[in-house]
């Protein structure tokens, strides 16, 4: 299933109990970015905030403080359920003086993250590929070509006595479109292979 992810900030109140649970969701493209986020999303005065994010297979979760497994992991199966990735939920409640129990509080927290998404302005997440190209002099023009045509990104360019190599970068789904561009544009000479680690 295609992932997306926030377009931009979004929130959803919910009260359940006279406790109020306000959800908050917002995009993050790195674990760095949603643990440093974390803090300015949460309220310091309010009994809990618990929160989940997801960052490809990257995850983290807190019920801080609710009973274990009452919060944050509702909030990560919100964000999987809603098929996001690079979000950050922090959800934050206010007690009423009424106990939920465990279901209530999986259901509250859950589904203020749940309708939160739901309400949220999403965008289609594209998955990025790197790769190594290696051509002869004579067919680094019709290289270029080619990587303008499908919107490809030139991350480096070098030449040794060989001819040229390139790193580019492009949506995963385009890696066969160059693929075959390359091969009709050089005659099968320009040579493509995944990006291999810098030493």
């Amino acid at each position: 299933m295609p992932l997306d992810t926030l377009s931009g900030p979004a929130s959803h109140l919910l009260e359940v109990k006279h406790s109020r649970f306000l959800a908050q969701a917002v995009p993050a493209t790195s674990a760095e970015q949603a643990q440093g986020t974390l803090t300015t999303l949460g309220d310091p005065d309010a009994t809990h905030n618990c929160w989940a994010w997801r960052v490809g297979a990257q995850y983290r979760s807190s019920d801080d403080g609710e009973p274990a497994g009452t919060a944050g992991r509702p909030i990560l199966a919100a964000i999987d359920g809603q098929g996001c990735d690079q979000v950050l939920v922090v959800v934050t409640r206010w007690y009423g003086g009424i106990k939920l129990g465990a279901g209530g509080l999986v259901r509250a927290y859950g589904g203020a993250a749940a309708e939160c998404l739901r309400r949220a302005g999403r965008r289609p997440l594209i998955s990025l590929s790197d790769f190594d190209i290696a051509c002869p002099f004579p067919d680094l023009g019709a290289v270029h070509a080619v990587l303008n045509a499908i919107d490809a990104s030139r991350l480096d360019e070098r030449f040794d006595a060989e001819g040229a190599r390139l790193r580019v970068r492009l949506p995963t789904e385009r890696a066969e479109t160059l693929a075959l561009r390359l091969r009709d544009a050089t005659r099968d000479r320009a040579r493509l292979s995944p990006a291999q680690p810098s030493a």
